[in-house]
């Protein structure tokens, strides 16, 4: 992110601008939204900026921008469509210690205007740093849509009883009555009675959530997906921007992460393959202590929660402290293996089922039935299996299965750092060893990539 998005408090400040064209005109019609001070130099104004001028919106100046113009200003706008003027008005305003914008000069300016959508006091900017600004007016336009103008006056209304809401706890009890508000009970009165409806209908909400029964705590369980935050579901991304407290696993991507909300409280519970890790009873003990305290606590693991995630045991603690919880099931790292590689999890033909396997357990590397993984045209979805190579191989080996087998390894399914290690049974361990994978890993046991699948009859066929 090179350019910070801030709101600038302009009330009394001054903003300066040199130019009276058409670049000077359309940010002029922003800066005059806000309370800001405004001064225009112009020697040959618009006669919009001088009709301002007289109805002492701003104070124009019939000259170019001079020396010490830009004293005591906290924004200057170079704005003559001219390029040797609007770097001289730059250069001027530098000295003055003003912030500079050069109209349609993205590297000369030190800040960038961005598109906004005005619901006062409700403000949205838009930007994309010079980078496309056809979609940032196409967000615009589709925000504007779907942004009702009562939406500004609704939020007067509450700015003007935030000091009596603050009656309500912090958290989730104060959220909720302000939701009630803003989209049922506030849009409902606003339509019916107008303003005077509206604020009768806050006071009486703010008395229904006082005097309501005590918010109960709960949690749930949310799938995460295997990183991608494209991937993950609606509910789950709904939930995320609820929760006060996010309890996540180490595997869940920052990207997923971001999408929690500012004010949640974010607890990192995480477990490590041979290294450091939380123990499960403390967990659940988190668990229990957020909810039982009010909070909406989501329990986030990477993938999906049934699915290796130890579900069933935060489920009974959280059971046996008589918690409500709710399950939001994930993509996991199989489904997105296959779809990265381009294929299928079961084909007709090849395999009628497929098999969810770890590579190790609390016992060490995991037993499974290898006489029936090793026949022919098996697929299985091997978690947690880098460290077993060998012990993978040596059993699959040793039970018949031929061993140009593919298999292949995806690290960090479905991220940007994603990497494929296609491989064969009798090769992984070697090609394991020097691809040294840093991230989570799944072995995908009987597929191989698509391009790489569609080469293996011809190599077959070159070495018999």
């Amino acid at each position: 992110m090179r350019h910070f998005p801030i709101f600038l408090d302009l009330r009394g400040r001054r903003v300066v601008l040199a130019g009276g064209g058409e670049a000077a005109l359309a940010k002029l019609r922003l800066i005059l939204k806000s309370e800001a001070s405004v001064t225009v130099f112009a020697a040959d104004p618009a006669p919009e900026i001088v009709a301002w001028d007289a109805e002492r919106k701003l104070r124009l100046v019939k000259r170019a921008f001079a020396p010490g113009d830009a004293l005591c200003a906290s924004l200057a706008y170079a704005a003559s469509e001219d390029d040797a003027e609007d770097a001289r008005v730059a250069g001027l305003a530098r000295a003055d210690g003003a912030l500079v914008n050069i109209v349609d000069n993205l590297e000369g300016s030190a800040f960038i205007t961005p598109a906004i959508v005005d619901r006062d006091p409700v403000t949205i900017a838009i930007g994309t740093e010079g980078a496309a600004p056809v979609l940032a007016r196409k967000i615009k336009a589709d925000l504007e849509a779907s942004l009702p103008a009562s939406l500004g006056l609704l939020a007067r209304i509450g700015q003007g009883f935030r000091a009596a809401a603050s009656a309500l706890p912090m958290g989730r009890k104060r959220r909720e009555f302000w939701s009630d508000f803003y989209f049922s009970k506030g849009p409902d009165a606003l339509g019916k009675e107008g303003k005077v409806g509206a604020e009768l209908a806050l006071g009486d909400l703010l008395i229904d959530h006082l005097h309501g029964t005590q918010t109960k705590g709960r949690v749930d369980l949310v799938g995460a997906g295997p990183g991608d935050p494209d991937l993950l579901t609606l509910k789950a991304r709904k939930l995320l921007d609820q929760a006060d407290v996010v309890i996540y696993d180490r595997l869940v991507s920052p990207e997923i992460l971001e999408l929690a909300r500012r004010e949640a409280q974010m607890v990192n519970v995480g477990k490590k393959g041979f290294g450091p890790s939380t123990k499960q009873e403390d967990i659940g003990a988190a668990m229990v202590k957020h909810a039982r305290e009010g909070a909406h606590v989501v329990r986030l693991k990477s993938g999906d929660p049934g699915v290796y995630g130890r579900l069933d045991e935060e489920i009974d603690a959280l059971d046996a402290a008589g918690v409500e919880w709710g399950i939001v099931p994930g993509i996991t790292a199989a489904n997105a293996a296959a779809a990265q590689i381009g294929q299928s999890l079961t084909k007709r033909g090849r395999n009628g089922a497929m098999r969810f396997l770890t590579g190790h357990d609390v016992k060490g590397f995991a037993e499974q039935d290898w006489t029936s993984l090793a026949k022919p045209g098996q697929v299985a979805a091997i978690y947690m299996g880098t460290k077993g190579a060998r012990f993978l191989q040596g059993r699959l080996m040793m039970h018949g299965i031929a061993p140009d087998t593919p298999i292949t390894a995806i690290e960090n399914v479905s991220r940007a750092d994603t990497r494929l290690i296609a491989s064969t049974i009798s090769r992984l361990p070697a090609d394991l060893d020097a691809a040294r994978p840093d991230g989570p890993v799944i072995l995908m046991l009987g597929l191989a990539p698509r391009a790489a699948a569609a080469q293996l009859p011809a190599l077959q066929e070159e070495f018999a």
